[in-house]
């Protein structure tokens, strides 16, 4: 059952989204796939560059983030797609064993002219790991039905 519609949704509203802990191989297994860079394939490499250590691809911290933003909050919502993300930050390496939280913060809602039945809001997500420290932000608009639209 659908719990957040366009209503329930209002500027100041904070969720927490759950955690999940990144491990060695997954890390390893990502970069091969997509973002096939040294520092995020071999440990040697990594503790040899800026980033301290076998670290994983931002675009796997934003991987990360989107599942625990789907789970924690959009597949138990009337959420309709985004037209995109603004302003991705990586802000400080994540590395093997790292444990992630994200929270998401609520910045603005709207109803849209262009589609009746439909409310836009603008969500700000943060990604910490287990010491607290900030390792991704960014800014997600997102559509949602408003209670009682059929889509």
């Amino acid at each position: 059952m659908t719990r957040y519609f366009f209503e329930d949704l209002e500027p100041g509203q904070f969720f927490e989204l759950g955690t999940y802990t990144v491990t060695k191989a997954e890390i390893i297994e990502f970069a091969n796939e997509f973002d096939p860079q040294p520092f995020h394939l071999d440990e040697t490499a990594g503790k040899a560059s800026i980033l301290g250590g076998l670290a994983a691809s931002g675009w796997h911290t934003a991987s990360i983030t989107m599942r625990l933003l789907a789970l924690g909050f959009l597949n138990n919502s009337s959420c309709q797609g985004s037209p995109g993300v603004d302003k991705l930050v990586w802000r400080k390496p994540v590395l093997a064993g790292d444990t992630l939280a994200v929270r998401m913060e609520i910045t603005s809602a709207r109803l849209l002219k262009s589609r009746p039945g439909f409310g836009m809001i603008n969500m700000a997500l943060e990604t910490r790991n287990q010491t607290g420290a900030v390792v991704m932000t960014y800014n997600n608009p997102a559509m949602f039905t408003l209670r009682g639209e059929a889509v």
